[in-house]
């Protein structure tokens, strides 16, 4: 197998586990399984977030942004789950993913209503690009919906 062609099946691979992971996620946008802890349930929610994207459904995604959502695109800042939706909704276009995502860290206040998620951001041969830096806030529901999303590039490695 040439090297192209075990890139392609790494993504494929990465998008399968991202849709399974959207499928056993709790019903709804990210409550979590009965007895998970809130890292666990941040880590599910972030996961079936990601699985959006890769089964290009935009209004599954629009589930997990929180009303007063910010989300820093570029130079430009998205304001609320509407503007949010609006910017993202051109790369839902298309048969395939212009990038997936995948959390690698989660930390939750001690109160249980705060939590980071952080981790690389891939491009379509599941090269690591970026990092996102979402900020998640449980409502009263008990979802964890995104209150603030940030990338940013990649570190150089040292002794670069």
């Amino acid at each position: 197998m040439n090297g192209s062609r075990i890139t392609r099946w790494r993504a494929r691979i990465a998008a399968v586990t991202a849709i399974a992971s959207l499928l056993s996620a709790c019903a709804g946008t990210g409550g979590g399984e009965i007895g998970a802890s809130p890292e666990q349930q941040v880590m599910a929610a972030e996961r079936a977030f990601a699985a959006t994207m890769a089964a290009r459904d935009i209004d599954a995604f629009a589930t997990y942004i929180d009303d007063e959502a910010v989300f820093f695109s570029g130079s430009e800042t998205l304001r609320g789950r509407t503007a949010v939706v609006g910017g993202w909704a051109p790369l839902f276009d298309g048969p395939a993913a212009p990038f997936s995502w995948q959390p690698d860290q989660v930390e939750v206040l001690a109160s249980g209503t705060l939590a980071l998620s952080t981790g690389p951001v891939m491009n379509p041969d599941g090269k690591p690009v970026a990092r996102f830096n979402s900020i998640w806030r449980r409502d009263a529901a008990g979802d964890w919906k995104i209150v603030f999303d940030k990338g940013s590039p990649l570190e150089p490695a040292r002794g670069d």
